[in-house]
């Protein structure tokens, strides 16, 4: 199975009729062969000190933000979770390395998953476990993390990472009609390097990317890209799946890594 990051964007995406929500809509008929067992999401919005998963039999739903409608609040997406699932991930991302992986047993999902997958999966009726993200660590780590679970994509699971593309809304004007020139070339960027398979300028992307730190003063958002990068396994083909702006400085782009066995040296980490 093909893994895949999307750019969530705001929360109200959950009622907006724009073209990244008119695209999560048509996800799973255009670009999944068959029903995923369950889905592993990664999304931006959970950033812990170390790896974590959540053991859940039945998610919450988190609305983790303020500010907006009450009827977003109202909200609910309580896809089953998968508890022994989420166990092996937390056991193959020890094996792969990494010291120590927290088992949360009360986190549900917060609005960077269950904002997309109420608009890929509305009937809520697959399971869904997050693995966290640790911005204070570099790209390698969150590559180094997607190659732990790359065996998990072939036994019918949906790697999926949410972020955005572009994540920086102390610069975000909903009034513009444009879109900033810097956030353009970030965008570009990343789809040539992805797409040429430049995967290593891509773990390295805060020192190789044009405009690294204004697309992401924080990490965050980027890193799910990295680790469905690692979730592909050996030398993937990089598809960009679509692109749009919105706000004048979020990339709203999308991609899908398709898995391939290769003699193709992978990036080192």
């Amino acid at each position: 199975m093909t893994s895949f990051y999307v750019s969530h964007g705001s929360p109200m995406q959950a009622f907006e009729n724009t073209p990244a929500a008119d695209f999560l809509k048509e996800f799973s008929n255009l670009h999944m062969h068959e029903r995923p067992k369950a889905i592993i999401a990664i999304s931006g919005h959970w950033d812990t000190a170390v790896p974590s998963v959540n053991v859940v039999s039945r998610n919450s739903t988190i609305h983790d933000f303020y500010g907006f409608p009450k009827e977003l609040y109202e909200l609910e997406y309580t896809a089953p979770g998968a508890p022994e699932l989420a166990k092996r991930v937390k056991e193959l991302v020890l094996k792969a390395g990494f010291k120590t992986v927290v088992e949360d047993n009360k986190r549900g999902l917060d609005h960077g998953a269950w904002v997309p997958l109420m608009l890929m999966y509305p009937e809520a009726d697959i399971p869904v476990i997050q693995l966290s993200v640790q911005s204070s660590k570099d790209g390698a780590h969150h590559y180094k993390l997607g190659r732990a679970l790359a065996s998990l994509k072939d036994e019918g699971y949906l790697i999926l990472g949410s972020g955005t593309i572009t994540h920086n809304l102390r610069q975000l004007d909903s009034n513009a009609t444009g879109v900033e020139l810097w956030v353009k070339e970030f965008d570009q960027w990343l789809y040539e390097s992805l797409t040429n398979n430049r995967y290593e300028d891509v773990i390295n992307w805060s020192t190789k990317a044009p405009h690294a730190r204004r697309a992401h003063p924080s990490s965050d958002h980027f890193m799910p890209l990295l680790v469905v990068l690692g979730a592909a396994g050996e030398a993937p083909t990089s598809e960009r799946i679509h692109s749009s702006f919105e706000r004048s400085t979020l990339s709203m782009a999308a991609f899908a890594f398709h898995g391939a066995k290769s003699e193709k040296k992978q990036p080192s980490v």
